[in-house]
């Protein structure tokens, strides 16, 4: 529904009169049923062929269009979440992570990047800081169900009890000592460039580790028997630049690429689906930053 405050077709409102007459127009697609609504609620509304919406008069004619509109949308979140509410009595949820509250569902898992990616697909899903939890509202209970499986799936391997389990099972083996290795080399904040195609420096980039900014590349060239098992593909033709995580302003201000890297990039311009999850962590790392110097 689209509303515009305008004179409405003088010849159809009001012949008589040289001045245009206050008011204010509105469309909506027709609906038998809503159009009933709207003369009952406006018996004085006329409609122009001319302009193809109605013209409501009246110095107030915009307010009480607004809230009519209000109405009319609050009825249809109503119908949606009254059809959400009988499909979960009809095939509900039934998962320690999920929660019926009067509103919708009240969602509580362990932290898990995909739960959190999933939820956000969710329409009209938010995040509750204060209660650590996410609401869904009843009217998205068929997009939540669809998705659930993964919710559930990746909260259950996220719990401390099967964390630490799998930790356990971990522990003396290979994949573990290759576990602390690459964290360890990651801690260096290095990263090996071709040297016929350096990156710019100080301006977000993506690579294997994320987006980040380059702030120095040296000089050294890389020995690639000692790091082919972190970077393979790796020669002697490549050099060490050093990076930092970007801030937020960086990121909001970085145009994504509109085409795919090359499959053998060593670095390459964020598209938009790598800018999106990268703003939203940087957001997350300045609000705790700001909360510890409260």
């Amino acid at each position: 529904m689209i509303e515009t405050k305008s004179p409405a077709d003088q010849d159809e409102i009001s012949p008589r009169d040289d001045e245009p007459k206050p008011g204010a127009e509105v469309s909506f697609p027709y609906d038998r049923m809503t159009v009933e609504q709207f003369r009952n609620r406006f018996p004085r509304a006329r409609w122009s062929d001319v302009r193809k919406a109605w013209f409501v008069p009246g110095r107030t004619a915009s307010r009480r269009i607004g809230r009519w509109l209000a109405e009319l949308e609050a009825d249809a979140d109503a119908h949606a979440d009254a059809k959400g509410r009988d499909a979960f009595a009809f095939e509900p949820i039934d998962s320690p992570y999920l929660e019926l509250g009067k509103a919708g569902f009240r969602i509580r898992t362990p932290y898990s990047k995909t739960v959190v990616d999933a939820l956000r697909e969710v329409p009209f899903s938010r995040w509750d800081d204060d209660l650590r939890i996410w609401h869904v509202p009843f009217r998205s209970y068929e997009e939540l169900r669809r998705r659930w499986p993964d919710i559930e799936a990746a909260a259950h391997r996220n719990e401390p009890e099967e964390r630490r389990r799998r930790a356990d099972e971990r522990k003396g083996t290979e994949r573990e000592m290759r576990s602390r290795l690459r964290a360890a080399e990651r801690k260096r904040r290095r990263y090996p460039l071709p040297t016929d195609d350096l990156p710019p420096l100080g301006r977000p980039v993506a690579t294997s580790y994320g987006i980040v900014v380059f702030t120095y590349i040296t000089g050294e060239l890389v020995d690639p028997g000692l790091v082919v098992d972190f970077y393979p593909g790796v020669t002697e033709d490549y050099l060490w630049g050093y990076w930092r995580m970007p801030t937020l302003d960086e990121l909001v201000r970085t145009w994504p690429a509109k085409a795919p890297p090359r499959r053998d990039a060593g670095w390459w311009h964020p598209t938009i689906e790598e800018l999106r999850p990268a703003r939203r962590a940087a957001r997350s790392r300045e609000a705790r930053k700001q909360a510890q110097t409260r």
